[in-house]
């Protein structure tokens, strides 16, 4: 039997009281893409709803730590989070990162303790252009190509969205590529192909600031095409209880 686990490591902009004489001149920063991913906690909490799943979520901007980042990675801090002291840092990440990432990991291995497998969807946003260069999507699904799982099923998701909307720009592995360093990344390594299927669900922001029935229509879709990409190999999905 399958259970998802919903994640979203970049749900808000807040900067924790301690830390925001830090931030004083990064307000306008917060408020773009840096700072959070606009429309994912929504979705997430769409998702966890319909699929009866856990979510866990934060809403500190990732410009104080990045949540889906490994601890160490040269990107998991801002540079308005100093190095020194040391111990700063290492607050910030007893306080709000290895909180986090326990929970998610701690929620996965229940799951899998008990013979199913997990379905982990995280739920992210993306600017429409980086750069100068403008991303040709509306949906990205990200994923690592070498486990079959997960390439299976975002196979059948790409498909039953596109028949669901044929306007809609869906492509895989697009902005990013989903085997890079990150949350899904991290429990690919702690559990096998048969028990987790991690997959990075990123939404355009031109979407998620345009028309409320068009965003509203589009996490219907996201949804639907969950529903029916998995439920082929699971006549009934089950709601997960802790």
């Amino acid at each position: 039997m399958d259970c998802f686990v919903i994640t979203c490591e970049h749900g808000g902009n807040r900067i924790p009281p301690a830390y925001r004489r830090y931030f004083s001149s990064f307000k306008s920063l917060l408020q773009t893409h840096r700072g959070w991913d606009p429309g994912a906690l929504e979705m997430a909490r769409q998702l966890a709803k319909a699929f009866g799943a856990p979510c866990v979520s934060s809403e500190v901007s990732r410009l104080v730590v990045d949540l889906n980042r490994s601890n160490g990675h040269p990107r998991q801090f801002f540079d308005a989070v100093p190095v020194d002291p040391p111990s700063l840092r290492a607050e910030v990440v007893a306080k709000h990162w290895a909180p986090y990432r326990s929970e998610v990991e701690s929620l996965v291995s229940e799951v899998v303790k008990r013979k199913h497998r997990v379905i982990h969807i995280a739920s992210h946003s993306f600017t429409p252009v980086l750069d100068g260069q403008v991303r040709t999507a509306d949906v990205g699904l990200l994923y690592d190509p070498s486990r079959p799982g997960e390439a299976a099923l975002c196979d059948r998701w790409k498909a039953a969205l596109r028949s669901m909307d044929p306007a809609l720009r869906v492509r895989r592995n697009y902005p990013y590529l989903g085997k890079h360093d990150g949350l899904t990344a991290h429990l690919r390594k702690r559990f096998s192909p048969r028990s987790y299927i991690g997959i990075e669900l990123e939404i355009n922001h031109d979407t998620v600031f345009g028309p409320v029935p068009r965003w509203k229509a589009l996490r219907r879709t996201i949804i639907d095409s969950l529903r029916a990409s998995t439920e082929p190999q699971n006549s009934v999905i089950r709601k997960y209880s802790q």
